[in-house]
């Protein structure tokens, strides 16, 4: 979420209807409708890494990986001319068994398993405060949040307990792996950094 495209509040309808002849993408917050912003380089690689290696460890299984163009919607059924709810696009959502959609059109998903954030200086807020208290509201599906870092290489993963609070776990270094128990897949950091260049990184070459 980035670029508020306009002043005025959005029904979820009238906002479905944007959204399903635009070639942009928006994602919509309680009436109102945000542009998404471009991604840089490292948040590309990143994605296509993640998203590669969860894809290879889950083939055979009843989950499947979607990357970025999968509208998750997280709020109560709506009922007709409602303007309350999130409809978000993350970076990479696992879905497990069959998948179940917002309505006849099959645009937006209602049951994440796992969902995945690359972290950016203009989503970080959002993905860390409003965007996870949605998902944890009202995502009763979602087990696992991980929030990527792009400067550095680390992995924030957050676990749904049993009794409903939430579980918080730091990986960070490329020597570091962490296993999603919820789908049995593990993600080893020095490959889902392995064409990345931090800015720590970019310094020494300038000075050297």
């Amino acid at each position: 979420m980035a670029i508020r495209k306009s002043p005025q509040l959005y029904t979820i309808e009238q906002y479905l209807a944007i959204e399903r002849r635009s070639e942009e993408r928006y994602e919509y917050l309680d009436g109102e409708i945000f542009a998404m912003a471009g991604e840089s380089i490292a948040h590309g690689d990143i994605c296509t890494s993640l998203g590669g290696f969860l894809h290879s460890q889950l083939r055979g299984t009843p989950c499947r990986v979607l990357v970025k163009d999968t509208k998750v919607r997280s709020g109560p059924n709506p009922p007709p001319r409602s303007t309350k709810g999130l409809f978000s696009y993350p970076d990479l959502v696992v879905i497990c068994g069959k998948v179940q959609f917002h309505d006849e059109h099959q645009d937006v998903v209602l049951n994440p398993i796992v969902i995945i954030e690359v972290l950016s200086e203009s989503t970080e807020s959002f993905d860390r405060g409003e965007k996870f208290l949605r998902y944890q509201e009202w995502s009763p599906t979602l087990s696992d949040y991980l929030l990527v870092w792009q400067t550095r290489p680390a992995i924030e993963h957050f676990i749904r307990q049993p009794n409903g609070s939430w579980s918080y776990h730091l990986y960070s270094g490329l020597d570091q792996k962490l296993i999603i128990n919820s789908i049995n897949c593990e993600l080893r950091l020095a490959e889902v950094y392995e064409r990345v260049v931090f800015p720590s990184e970019e310094t020494d070459e300038e000075e050297a």
